[in-house]
């Protein structure tokens, strides 16, 4: 069985980052040890959030880790807060990666042309430390645009997005994808470039009118456990891109109105089933 080491917060009630990310790599059969960076009360669309900062325990922690001799066929790091644990995270990296670790980033600061309010342009330059150091990193347009230093754009051609791809791989990314790239009207997905075959990838499907948080720790959760079983790229973008668009549109039957989160729970059975017919 494979393991994967996820690094990012835990919002104890909003279903993101941890809290979708351990079910979800769980439920693809890949064993998923947690390292929490903070723990929240809510997720940050709440008012008046609790967080208790846990920076401080991720060093004993590997520390640990590493005397007992636990090792990761794969590490996939979220949402963190500080340059300082930027820093601590690429040297936990650094530690526990061999020939064969695959490295998953999601440099989570961003959405709609804006940095989230906690972050600044310094925050952004030091996520471009830790894409250096990625097999894979998945940034949406936003996050790509401060990565990189291109300007961000609502409407654009499918040439604007290989010239984000390229900045990103000059990073250092070996393998960097966009999400949220719409190629065509109505349609949604993601966009990739393999810097070891000098290829274009990518996958589209329709696009759903509503947006939820999580969403996103849901696409890249899904595709870092698709790398880690070998799925093939095209088939990582359409088993993640698939699953987050069939969860969307469960929770949009759902009455009840989860404003908060999305009903994965309810589509873990299609996720498994999903990657059974890629296996056979």
């Amino acid at each position: 069985m494979k393991r994967i080491l996820t690094i990012q917060d835990i919002s104890c009630f909003g279903k993101c980052s941890l809290t979708v990310a351990l079910p979800l790599l769980s439920a693809m059969g890949i064993e998923t040890v947690i390292l929490p960076t903070a723990v929240l009360s809510t997720h940050t669309l709440f008012k008046g959030f609790t967080c208790k900062d846990l920076s401080d325990q991720l060093t004993p922690i590997t520390n640990h880790w590493k005397q007992e001799g636990i090792t990761f066929d794969a590490i996939y790091t979220g949402y963190l807060g500080t340059e300082e644990e930027i820093d601590t995270v690429i040297s936990i990296i650094k530690t526990f990666r061999n020939e064969h670790t695959l490295v998953f980033v999601d440099p989570a600061m961003g959405d709609n042309g804006k940095l989230y309010p906690a972050f600044d342009e310094h925050y952004a330059k030091k996520n471009a430390d830790l894409c250096a150091v990625a097999d894979l990193a998945d940034p949406n347009l936003t996050e790509a645009s401060f990565l990189t230093g291109l300007p961000y754009r609502e409407t654009y051609t499918e040439a604007y997005i290989r010239e984000m791809l390229l900045a990103l791989a000059n990073l250092g990314t070996k393998t960097p994808i966009l999400t949220g790239v719409s190629l065509k009207e109505g349609k949604t997905g993601a966009m990739g470039y393999d810097t070891e075959t000098k290829e274009f990838f990518s996958y589209q499907n329709d696009r759903i009118p509503a947006a939820y948080h999580g969403t996103g720790d849901i696409f890249s959760s899904v595709l870092a456990g698709a790398f880690v079983l070998g799925i093939d790229r095209t088939n990582a973008l359409k088993v993640a891109a698939d699953y987050t668009a069939q969860t969307i549109d469960e929770t949009l039957k759902n009455p009840d109105n989860p404003w908060y989160g999305v009903d994965f729970e309810a589509t873990i059975p299609a996720l498994v089933s999903s990657l059974n017919e890629l296996r056979q």
